[in-house]
């Protein structure tokens, strides 16, 4: 497989190596988007009982060795496909499309709930412009953005990124201010209290799964990296480490400012309160801009994701080909991807912020665990790596990462199985038919032509 800068051979197959480590590394945070702590802020404040820091550290330490197996996965196979590819190659076609269709939960409804929050808080300072406006807006300026190609999506991420961090350091000066008031908690309590309980913290830990979407989206963009399988696995565990920092750090100083979270005007809207709060009215205005605009990056991000899945299952003719597996070739993009992603979009005209969020954690998980699992079984069991040192690197940190991503999975509610479960079901129905009832093996490709 060629790794030059140009578009590698395969004629339509073919995306272009463009992006270095920055870049994927802005992708990948644009994708988690600085600021989506305050999305489940308050649900999940409420959730751990004023603990959500703790459960940001339980949710990053499943998800470093989940990035660990992703980075692995990538040196071993560097294609578009995400978890899709690497449980295909490690488990067989029928096991890759289910996990990829699995995976399409949290990689479609990601931008949903960017465009849902956009249309919210964009209602909230043009109460006569509809809300139902600002989703198809968004939407179409998403669409057209990634039509246009990737490296314009890297550098307005970049731009959108800075802003973000330039508001998360004016909230964090102000937590650090408000440590010298008389009313102001210990340090320590938001991490720990003598009530915290271990199952509400792990029920938090499974939503904040949502916050980390992006690390493992970056392993999407391997056919357009000049060094993949150099630069994609730092880049998910650089996205990893900053992000689950900034998480943590965050929803700290959220805490800090805000201890009484039984006082919340509203869990879904508890940010504003927190922001009220901090800075009044100039806090509240400047975190709806840089919060809008990371969402903003966020959609872009995830849509570019999603079409790339769909890209890669299109180019295994497991969805029309002539759809989802072509390039275009004026901007060396998924255009028909793209198109059906925007359009599936629409959903979150009608779509709740909850259901969106239940089925990403769903769809997530899953694909975790797989990833996992694939590390364990193409280098431990297929390419027979059983060294010292092999069985560390390929049996026991995946395992690890495995066993946390099931046991947070197993913390979601039942409505998250009852939505997730039905969705699983439609997908192995669509296998049973693509595959005459397993009588004709699933579609695959040589990735020598990738």
């Amino acid at each position: 497989m060629t790794t030059n800068t140009a578009t590698h051979h395969g004629g339509d197959k073919s995306l272009k190596r463009i992006l270095g480590l920055p870049s994927l590394v802005f992708f990948g945070l644009a994708y988690m988007v600085p600021l989506t702590v305050f999305t489940t802020y308050g649900v999940v404040t409420q959730e751990t009982a004023g603990h959500l820091p703790t459960a940001y550290i339980v949710t990053l330490a499943a998800m470093f060795f989940t990035a660990y197996s992703y980075g692995r996965m990538v040196e071993a196979f560097p294609a578009a496909g995400s978890a899709y590819t690497y449980t295909r190659r490690a488990f067989g076609g029928p096991a890759g499309f289910m996990v990829g269709w699995t995976l399409l939960l949290d990689y479609i409804f990601l931008p949903m709930i960017n465009y849902l929050v956009i249309g919210i808080y964009m209602k909230e300072y043009f109460p006569t412009v509809p809300e139902a406006v600002w989703i198809v807006g968004a939407i179409a300026l998403v669409t057209t953005l990634n039509i246009l190609g990737i490296r314009l999506v890297a550098k307005m991420n970049f731009l959108i990124i800075a802003f973000q961090i330039v508001f998360l350091g004016v909230f964090i000066a102000i937590s650090l201010s408000a440590l010298g008031s008389a009313d102001a908690p210990s340090l320590l309590s938001p991490f720990y209290s003598e009530d915290m309980a271990l199952p509400a913290i792990l029920a938090g830990a499974a939503i904040l799964c949502l916050s980390f979407l992006g690390f493992d989206a970056v392993s999407t963009l391997s056919e357009e990296t000049r060094e993949p399988t150099r630069d994609i696995p730092r880049a998910i565990m650089l996205c990893t480490l900053i992000g689950g920092a900034i998480y943590i750090v965050t929803s700290w100083a959220g805490h800090i400012i805000f201890p009484d979270w039984q006082n919340f005007g509203s869990a879904d809207s508890a940010a504003v309160d927190v922001m009220q709060r901090a800075g009044g009215i100039f806090m509240v205005t400047f975190f709806t801009a840089a919060y809008v605009a990371g969402c903003v990056a966020s959609a872009m991000a995830s849509q570019a994701s999603v079409s790339r899945i769909l890209f890669a299952m299109g180019r295994d003719n497991v969805l029309p080909r002539s759809v989802f597996g072509k390039i275009s070739r004026r901007y060396a993009t998924p255009i028909g991807a793209t198109l059906v992603v925007g359009g599936i979009s629409l959903l979150a005209l009608v779509i709740s912020l909850s259901l969106a969020a239940t089925m990403i954690s769903f769809g997530a998980l899953v694909a975790f665990s797989f990833v996992n699992l694939s590390v364990i079984k193409h280098f431990l069991i297929d390419e027979h790596q059983r060294g010292g040192s092999d069985m560390i690197r390929y049996g026991l940190l995946p395992g690890i990462g495995f066993l946390l991503t099931v046991w947070l999975w197993t913390s979601l509610s039942t409505t998250t199985f009852e939505v997730g479960l039905t969705w699983v079901a439609v997908g192995f129905a669509y296998l049973l038919y693509l595959t005459r009832l397993f009588r004709k093996a699933v579609p695959d490709f040589d990735l020598q032509e990738a």
